[in-house]
């Protein structure tokens, strides 16, 4: 039996029943892939052979906007949570993507602390993006780690980490999901050893001279510039899949010589491997291969194989430019 806590409580919490002989622990997560890391609890812990038992859930509310004001969230620092997470006296506290910086009130109330499934290989990328900002960065490998939870951020002792290879196609939303599920693993795997004290024991502390951060991506670092390498380009698009996703201007240059401005989001690119490309002006637009080929920084091209015009469907680069009828295409 679990339970999902609500920080707008204002009744008194019901009394649960739970397994004598199990440890409670509670899960807190937001988004989508917090759901793989439960699936895996809920499974180790429905093993007759299990220790633990999920207690309690905890998610983020959902927003609300009243007239235009910001989204109202509410904080882990209310005295309602706070009262109903040391009701259930838990052992341990797991956070998977939750998104909320963990006060000390909080963090002193699971005898055995709060650990942290980090989708980077700590102290690499701490931060709220550390999935988008590595395919960012080109990186050949990443991993997941599993962490006890301090006040700094993502800055605890290392129970364990993965090393996961990156396919240089890989879009960000798979590669998270991938990180998700090697973290799951992990933490089943480590749960002994965290419950019987030898993971605090045991577990290294961050050389903090290597950190490198993560930080919040916003909409507007979604547009792309191509006088940068098409490399850079590529790999912004990939780690920006989803959202915010990666914009793009272009000029279409009609039959009679008019011109119109026309932005499309880029959804899937490629690093052109041709020596040249069929061009009459630097700034063409060719179509090689059902390829669009945009001119970039340092003689280089990115292939745009999928893309998306405002209120319209994701379309291949073969119909956008069927759909053109001979107009001329430039970069902006």
């Amino acid at each position: 039996m679990f339970r999902r806590l609500c920080c707008l409580q204002s009744t008194p919490t019901p009394s649960l029943t739970f397994s004598s002989n199990k440890k409670p622990l509670v899960l807190l997560g937001a988004p989508q892939v917090s759901a793989i890391v439960l699936d895996a609890l809920l499974n180790a812990s429905s093993s007759p052979h299990s220790s633990f038992q999920v207690a309690a859930i905890v998610t983020q509310p959902a927003a609300r906007r009243d007239r235009g004001k910001k989204a109202l969230f509410i904080t882990l620092i209310q005295d309602a949570f706070l009262s109903n997470l040391k009701a259930l006296q838990p052992e341990l506290c797991v956070t998977a993507a939750y998104g909320n910086i963990l006060p000390t009130k909080f963090l002193d109330i699971p005898a055995l602390g709060t650990v942290n499934i980090h989708p980077s290989l700590l102290p690499l990328y701490r931060g709220a993006a550390p999935v988008q900002r590595a395919l960012q960065d080109g990186v050949k490998e990443t991993g997941v780690s599993l962490a006890f939870t301090v006040r700094e951020l993502d800055a605890g002792p290392i129970i364990a980490s993965e090393t996961v290879e990156v396919d240089d196609q890989i879009k960000a939303p798979n590669l998270l999901e991938l990180l998700f599920y090697k973290g799951s693993e992990l933490l089943i795997r480590e749960l002994p050893s965290i419950f019987d004290g030898s993971a605090s024991v045991n577990a290294q502390p961050q050389d903090h001279s290597k950190a490198t951060l993560a930080p919040k991506i916003s909409q507007d670092e979604s547009w792309l510039v191509f006088d940068q390498e098409a490399s850079v380009l590529h790999n912004k698009v990939r780690a920006f899949s989803g959202w915010p996703g990666t914009r793009a201007k272009v000029q279409v240059v009609e039959k009679n010589g008019e011109q119109k401005t026309l932005d499309m989001k880029i959804i899937t690119t490629r690093v052109h491997s041709h020596e040249s490309v069929p061009s009459n002006e630097a700034d063409d637009i060719a179509f090689v291969e059902g390829a669009l080929v945009f001119p970039c920084g340092k003689g280089t091209n990115l292939e745009v194989l999928e893309l998306q015009l405002p209120g319209k469907k994701v379309v291949t680069a073969a119909a956008f430019w069927n759909g053109l009828r001979g107009q001329k295409l430039k970069k902006l």
